[in-house]
């Protein structure tokens, strides 16, 4: 299987061009890919392939093999394979993914490759229902929830898929995510699992978040979630309308057009390598399977 790794912000997926080759059981595939032992290592599986709606479509797999609806670093980094394997000439395009269709605007270096990427990332949703959230009020904004015996207050928000973001004093450098992010991901408020960002307020136009991911665990970084963080900030009065956000990968800028209601993002787009992977007849991959990678 002929692949490319790159990362936005240290979030990094395999990358596939489906136009060109076949992945009978992509699921599998992408824990076998994303195993940082046996495989190539990522947060996941991203396949390229054709659209009928958009110039391309974005299929996405988290590590664990569930689908995702959208990845703001991932779709950052598709513009950039596409545009760069001259499968586009295009500086706007348009790709489809399952949160809908997203315009990515791409920058290109000195070496003519595309360096940066701003998305369009879409209006967020605060509807309860559409999150989905299972909560009495029409939307959950600053409301306490309680996870392992410990009262947290937080936002819950869809980019196109579910995220909680919890603003705290204590400093989420210093946060074991490991204790309480799966515990908040799989909790009974959130019927298809949420996506947690903690969130220090640094001042009106700068954040610091760590993520939890429900299908990937702890991540560099993660382009719906700091959305969804600008969004919230927003929302709660805490921040102007463009902020820059540390992750623990880098650094995001995004911006809340109130007037449009739309979320723009912005942040760097890097291969990593390219080369061809033996995938084995999936099953669970073990040290006894033969596994190459040639990178190039």
């Amino acid at each position: 299987m002929r692949f490319t790794k790159m990362q936005g912000c240290g979030n990094d997926y395999v990358y596939v061009d489906v136009t060109k080759q076949m992945i009978p059981d992509p699921e599998k595939t992408a824990q076998f890919v994303s195993d940082r032992h046996f495989g190539i290592g990522s947060d996941g599986l991203i396949l390229i392939a054709s659209s009928e709606v958009a110039d391309f479509q974005m299929i996405m797999y988290n590590l664990d093999g569930s689908r995702g609806e959208m990845c703001g670093n991932g779709i950052r980094c598709v513009g950039k394979y596409v545009y760069d394997h001259h499968l586009t000439d295009k500086t706007t395009i348009t790709v489809e993914t399952l949160a809908g269709i997203k315009t990515l605007e791409l920058t290109l270096g000195e070496d003519g490759l595309v360096s940066k990427v701003r998305v369009d990332m879409g209006s967020p949703i605060y509807d309860a229902p559409k999150i989905p959230v299972i909560f009495p009020k029409d939307r959950m904004i600053n409301e306490p929830i309680e996870v392992k015996g410990k009262l947290y207050h937080g936002t819950a928000v869809s980019m196109g898929n579910p995220h909680l973001v919890i603003f705290q004093e204590e400093e989420v450098r210093g946060m074991v995510l490991a204790v309480v992010g799966p515990h908040v991901a799989t909790h009974e408020t959130f019927p298809k699992r949420v996506n947690t960002e903690f969130v220090n307020v640094l001042d009106r136009q700068h954040l610091r978040m760590r993520v939890w991911e429900r299908g990937s665990g702890e991540t560099l970084a993660c382009g719906t979630g700091a959305c969804a963080v600008c969004a919230a900030a927003v929302m709660n009065g805490l921040t102007d309308e463009k902020v820059e956000i540390e992750l623990r990968g880098g650094i995001l800028t995004v911006e809340y057009n109130r007037a449009s209601e739309t979320i723009y993002m912005t942040g760097p787009a890097t291969t990593v390598f390219e080369g061809d992977i033996d995938v084995p007849n999936i099953g669970d991959p073990t040290p006894d399977e033969d596994v190459r990678i040639y990178s190039m």
